[in-house]
């Protein structure tokens, strides 16, 4: 029952901050706006596709969160929240298709318990600006198999303008 009350205080909030930094531009419909206390100001995407966990049982959806900080470095990171964790502890290396232009290896950030993959850097937000589809791909470990993360970036140049605008900065 608990679960059920914060995710909807979850998703209340998350209604209010979108209201709050006007999401109400075409195009942005499928992304969730937040601006936090601490100035950072965020976007994030559900991926299209669903990632199993354990056996198979219960699916969820990869999000992919851009951001900048106001004033503060680095300026501009991404970064991709899962449920089920890596076994890699500081770096591990994701896989990145953009509009099925083919696939290049960047090394991100492993954080939070090995169930966020980051990346900093205002390059990473840029070369999404002109992109419709991204696709991520990584290793959970060893033996565990990849996981794969497809997005559909409909409103994403609006979404940077819009973090942008509440940053204080250029879009990059």
């Amino acid at each position: 029952m608990g679960v059920f009350v914060d995710i909807g205080r979850a998703a209340a909030m998350a209604l209010f901050l979108a209201s709050a930094c006007g999401v109400a531009e075409a195009g942005t419909d499928n992304w969730r706006f937040d601006a936090g206390e601490d100035g950072l100001v965020s976007a994030s995407l559900y991926a299209t596709n669903k990632l199993f966990t354990g056996g198979g049982a219960l699916g969820y959806s990869p999000i992919l969160t851009i951001a900048c900080r106001a004033g503060g470095e680095p300026g501009w990171t991404e970064w991709l929240q899962l449920n089920d964790a890596v076994s890699a502890s500081r770096k591990i290396t994701v896989s990145v298709t953009i509009d099925n232009d083919g696939k290049f290896d960047e090394s991100w950030s492993v954080g939070a318990r090995g169930r966020v993959l980051m990346r900093d850097g205002a390059d990473g937000i840029r070369r999404l600006v002109p992109a419709s589809r991204l696709l991520l791909s990584w290793r959970f470990g060893l033996l565990a198999g990849r996981g794969q993360a497809d997005f559909d970036l409909a409103g994403f140049s609006e979404a940077v303008s819009q973090i942008a605008g509440n940053c204080k900065t250029d879009p990059p």
